[in-house]
This record gives C-alpha cells, sequence and structure tokens, in this order.
C-alpha cells in the first residue's frame, strides 16, 4: 500500500493499527477550492484527486490519500503557512464552535475507489490576545487545517469535541480501518 501524503502525523496514525505503508508519495495536485464549494465536498474531492494521481502513477497498488478541512460554517479554512493566515484562523474559531471532515480514499487495482467522510465538531475556548500571542509563538500551527495541532499545546484550548480525535489529528482510524478491513488489508 501507498500512502500518498506528506502528513508525518498520518504515518503515526496509521502505525497505531499496526500499518506501516510501503511507500509514501505525496500527490502534486492543486488543492485550491473551487467557488462556493462546500467543505465535506472539498475533502472529498481533494482526496479522490489525490488518490487518482498517485494510482495513476501505480496502477497495481492500494492508495490510500486523506483531505482534512477545518471549516466555520460554510468557509473553509487554509492550512496555515504563515503567521498572519494561523492568527485569523484562531481569531475566527475563538470560542465557537467549528467542524473538521477528514475524507479518507482508497484506491485500488481495477479502479476501485472507497471514499469515507468523517465529521467532528470541536468547540474551541473564547482566547485571548495573549493566548492567541502564545500560541503562534510556539510555531506549532505551520502547515495546520485551521491553524492548529489539536495533538500539542492546542488541546488546553478545546472545550469539547464530539466525534473522532483522531479525524482532527489528520485520520480517522475507526473509518480508515474499516476501509482497509474491506479492502483485505488488514484483519
Amino acid at each position: 500500500m501507498i500512502l500518498a501524503s506528506a502528513s508525518p502525523r498520518r504515518l503515526d496514525l496509521l502505525a497505531q493499527i499496526g500499518i506501516a505503508p510501503g511507500a509514501v508519495q505525496p500527490a502534486d495536485i492543486d488543492e485550491t477550492p473551487y467557488p462556493a464549494e462546500l467543505p465535506r465536498e472539498y475533502a472529498r474531492r481533494v482526496s479522490a484527486e489525490k488518490a487518482d494521481a498517485v494510482a495513476g502513477l501505480h496502477p497495481e497498488k492500494l492508495v490510500l490519500a486523506a483531505d482534512t478541512v477545518v471549516a466555520c460554517g460554510r468557509r473553509i479554512l487554509p492550512k496555515a503557512e504563515d503567521e498572519r493566515t494561523a492568527a485569523q484562523c484562531l481569531t475566527l474559531i475563538s470560542g465557537r464552535s467549528h467542524r473538521v471532515y477528514t475524507a479518507a480514499c482508497l484506491a485500488g487495482p481495477k479502479s476501485q475507489v472507497r471514499t469515507r467522510i468523517t465529521e467532528t465538531r470541536v468547540k474551541v475556548a473564547r482566547l485571548s490576545t495573549a493566548e492567541i500571542r502564545t500560541y503562534l509563538d510556539s510555531g506549532e500551527w505551520r502547515g495546520k487545517a485551521g491553524g492548529y495541532a489539536i495533538q500539542g499545546r492546542f488541546a488546553a484550548h478545546i472545550v469539547s469535541l464530539i466525534g473522532s480525535y483522531t479525524n482532527v489529528v489528520g485520520l480517522p482510524l475507526h473509518e480508515t480501518a474499516n476501509l482497509l478491513r474491506g479492502a483485505g488489508v488488514i484483519w
């Protein structure tokens, strides 16, 4: 199996359930949301495009791809690549609930494609300017959807979570294990 992701968190999560991909090959695709594209559909489309791009290079292999989206209402929050973007995301989710969607897509030989989308609701405490500044200084937000990493310091600001914790980290393990089980990869 090939993991079509550059995320070390996804590799670590797979290891938790005893899966070690034979290879890791991130997909090189355009992840720009379409105008008016809803977060759930965006996650589905991007994960399928990632899986398709890598499966096209390895048609005889199983390819697992995923995309995680943090959304406030219909708004898709970006992966924070700079401090300004991270600050905007943190300010937006401060004191509010938001949703995290991860689409896991498994593409296999003979064009078999299976996708599961998992949704988790996350409520964040109201963040002071000082708390946002401290978190930004940690650098933990870099490259994270919505500008935070729930598995790190930001966990102290999570009021509640309804759904899959591993979904928010980047790969819902229960649903992913079911996909892999259905393809005969595990158990």
